[in-house]
């Protein structure tokens, strides 16, 4: 029951602000399930694809995208993500806390000040 619930929240909050994944998924598997933080971030790097390609659907459907940066960010962001997955495993569960903090952070002083 629980496992749905993080989804359904995680996925509207995907469709709604683009951001659910991660945002979501990572502290409800930490605080609500226990999982341990390299799981948790692995699940929710996992769970990302299928819930960003249905919000995605959607959008290029309602001709919501931007077609001249599909190409480009694709093209760096793949690199990025093999590469970001391979320092997943080799750094502690205290770094990717505090990193991932650190992003949400980030994020949210920059959504305040726009």
């Amino acid at each position: 029951m629980i496992n749905s619930l993080i989804g359904l929240v995680s996925g509207f909050i995907n469709g709604l602000l683009g951001s659910g994944g991660g945002t979501v998924i990572v502290p409800a598997l930490e605080t609500l399930k226990k999982t341990e933080t390299h799981k948790a971030h692995a699940t929710a790097i996992f769970i990302i694809l299928p819930l960003s390609a249905a919000s995605a659907l959607i959008y290029f459907f309602k001709g919501a995208l931007d077609p001249s940066a599909l190409f480009y960010v694709a093209l760096g962001s793949i690199p990025g993500s093999i590469i970001g997955a391979k320092l997943l495993k080799k750094r502690s569960s205290r770094f990717l806390s505090g990193m991932f903090g650190a992003v949400m952070t980030a994020a949210a002083i920059r959504m305040m000040l726009t």
